[in-house]
């Protein structure tokens, strides 16, 4: 659903794209979450294993945090985790989602259906429309799958199995059509970069208008990004391909360092550092619209 305002495409995964969508639709007239579907770990890992389907988990978050009413009935079942018997630790969207994509044989009307369920505000699309595996060069070699990079140290590069998965169209048109696009916050090499290294999604950013915002995390998250500043992520970033027109950063929780990129100083954080304000960030990112 459409409404006055700038049109804003967000990138990423897990908790932080969530997140960025959260502040986003305060302002954004027009919503596309673009969402990693590399994990294969938890309720993700085994649906993706058993049914062969790309990993709803971060998909389910995002449907959540742009659902028209975040405390309805249908968003907090969404969120509801089984705590006993063969159900243990699956999320219901995710078998929502798994369960519609069986039924109606296509995993995008799946997400379709469920973006009618939760009256979202915006649409939500996998980074590859087929599933992928996450790859990275660590300090102990290579290793395959998200949950196996995440738990590694000293990254050099990260990329996909196969190299070159095809992003959906509509991915692909919403970053040539946006007035902004936001990548990040979230894990660096798990999230934020097994989205980026989709070649047809990079080549859409390198192509499109609209000003690139890199939201840098709040802190490092071992062992993936120990002793990482806001400068190691935009180098990360650029060793991939991508260098964002600016960084909005908060100094308070991790120090920027010599930045390769523009970057605004902004109080984003929650008070407890954990996470970032919604409103906080939605005033720092509509600052920034061309």
């Amino acid at each position: 659903m459409s409404q006055p305002g700038p049109r804003v495409v967000a990138l990423g995964g897990g908790h932080g794209l969530a997140a960025s969508l959260r502040a986003v639709r305060r302002y954004a007239g027009e919503v596309t979450a673009i969402v990693s579907v590399a994990d294969d770990g938890g309720s993700s890992g085994r649906l993706r294993e058993a049914l062969g389907i790309a990993a709803p988990g971060d998909l389910r978050r995002c449907l959540v945090a742009l659902a028209g009413d975040e405390h309805s009935r249908w968003a907090r079942a969404f969120e509801h985790r089984f705590e006993a018997g063969e159900l243990e630790g699956h999320a219901l969207g995710n078998l929502v989602i798994a369960g519609l994509a069986g039924s109606e044989g296509d995993f995008r009307a799946a997400l379709d259906e469920c973006e009618r369920l939760l009256g979202t505000v915006g649409r939500v699309l996998p980074a590859t429309s087929t599933p992928v595996v996450l790859k990275a060069e660590a300090a102990g070699g290579s290793v395959e799958g998200q949950v196996a990079v995440a738990a590694s140290d000293r990254i050099s590069a990260v990329s996909l199995v196969p190299p070159d998965p095809e992003p959906p169209p509509e991915a692909v048109e919403a970053i040539a059509g946006a007035d902004q696009v936001v990548v990040g916050p979230g894990s660096l090499f798990t999230s934020v970069l097994a989205v980026l290294t989709v070649p047809g999604l990079r080549r859409a950013l390198t192509e499109t208008r609209a000003r690139t915002v890199y939201v840098c995390n709040l802190r490092p998250q071992p062992p993936e990004t120990t002793d990482f500043d806001g400068a190691a992520h935009v180098e990360a970033l650029h060793a991939h391909g991508f260098t964002p027109d600016v960084v909005v950063c908060d100094p308070a929780w991790l120090p920027p360092g010599d930045m390769a990129a523009p970057r605004v100083e902004r109080s984003v954080g929650r008070a407890d550092g954990i996470a970032h304000d919604p409103a906080r960030l939605a005033e720092a990112l509509r600052e920034l619209i061309d």
